[in-house]
């Protein structure tokens, strides 16, 4: 429950960005399009930094390790909150990425190796509680304070937060940890099996037809409530409730049911969700009816697809997890990234219909390239 307080804090940051794009872009002189890419500059930088810091850590003790990227998430936070410039702010991003790449990553990893396999995915549940516990209290909470005080006074209280918990993580309430050492070279030789790469491939899109709405939620919204920021926050916390009921529910769920079947059914309802936008967004209450199943599906599709990386991983199983971790940045980018594009140059009431086909897209990738399937194939015309 110790490293779950760290994930809200990197929930909170998260989830709360959404909701002050509006603000930002007015303050720092760009648009709304570019200052979302500020999400999808954290997403690369995790994506790329954590396989070097993993490897860099080697057999350091877990413990410094997250104390450590805590405390680089704070400094990258601090420089975000001051940053005069948007070149300044986006500097802060990368630091906080790179802070919550070396923290978030390594606590999924313990969670893994620690639980039993029949209680694996509730491990991983226990530490996504964090985030989906920031999403219902720091999302409102963060709004709040930027209505009041500005957007750079939400970043501050974050600030604030991760100085908490880095104090936390420092002193004795976390226990001291080793895991097995890699190389890079041991991370890149994963590369090269077919099962995990093609399950990599799916966490890199997984969360991607998702992330294209949210990152532009108060786009979503725009259009039935134009500048209400009551609006944001009332569908950035309806959005956070979906992801703390589906973090409640679906650790149960993958324990007792196949992943794959839970991944298709999830990335199937999305795509409808999404596409129903394009006629609901009119409505205000009815974007909230969606953007709340969305957020049950965002863990929906996560925990289960972090457990088929890791039972497919077998003896480097920590090392495919935390490749996994990168992929599921990898893809926040790319649905920040298209939903940026398509904003840019479509409008905001073709997001929905961009997630829509995304997700139709990723659930015929995820479905084609399964390894299950081939696995059942081969097992039923063994003699």
């Amino acid at each position: 429950m110790i490293l779950a307080a760290g994930t809200f804090v990197l929930g909170v940051d998260g989830f709360v960005l959404p909701g002050l794009l509006t603000d930002i872009s007015r303050d720092l002189s760009v648009s709304v399009a570019t200052a979302g890419q500020l999400t999808t500059t954290f997403a690369i930088s995790y994506a790329l930094g954590y396989p070097v810091i993993a490897t860099l850590a080697g057999r350091a003790d877990r413990r410094v390790v997250i104390g450590a990227g805590m405390a680089a998430f704070l400094i990258g936070m601090v420089l975000q909150a001051a940053g005069p410039t948007f070149s300044t702010v986006l500097a802060g991003r990368i630091i906080a990425a790179l802070g919550a790449a070396a923290f978030q990553a390594n606590a999924f990893a313990i969670a893994g190796v620690l639980a039993p396999p029949e209680r694996r995915a509730r491990a991983f549940a226990v530490i996504g509680a964090g985030s989906s516990l920031a999403a219902v209290l720091g999302v409102p909470l963060g709004l709040l304070i930027g209505q009041a005080w500005g957007w750079r006074g939400t970043l501050w209280t974050i600030v604030a937060l991760a100085a908490a918990a880095a104090a936390v993580l420092a002193g004795i309430f976390v226990p001291s940890m080793t895991l097995p050492a890699t190389t890079m070279r041991d991370r890149l030789a994963i590369m090269v099996n077919p099962r995990i790469v093609t399950l990599l491939a799916v966490s890199a899109l997984v969360l991607a037809p998702s992330f294209l709405l949210i990152a532009y939620a108060s786009a979503v919204v725009g259009i039935s409530s134009p500048g209400s920021a009551t609006a944001i926050l009332l569908a950035l916390l309806t959005n956070g409730a979906g992801f703390f009921l589906g973090n409640r529910l679906v650790g149960w769920f993958a324990d007792r049911f196949a992943s794959l079947p839970l991944i298709l059914a999830g990335l199937g309802i999305a795509g409808v969700a999404a596409a129903s936008l394009s006629v609901l967004q009119q409505w205000f209450v009815p974007t909230l009816a969606v953007l709340f199943l969305l957020g049950i599906l965002g863990s929906v599709l996560f925990i289960p697809q972090q457990n088929r990386v890791f039972a497919a991983g077998g003896d480097v199983a920590a090392v495919a997890l935390s490749l996994n971790g990168s992929m599921n940045y990898v893809g926040t980018a790319i649905g920040a990234g298209i939903g940026g594009l398509v904003l840019a140059n479509a409008g905001a009431e073709w997001l929905g219909p961009a997630a829509a086909a995304l997700a139709a897209l990723v659930l015929a990738i995820a479905l084609g390239t399964a390894p299950e399937r081939r696995a059942a194939k081969l097992a039923r015309a063994a003699p």
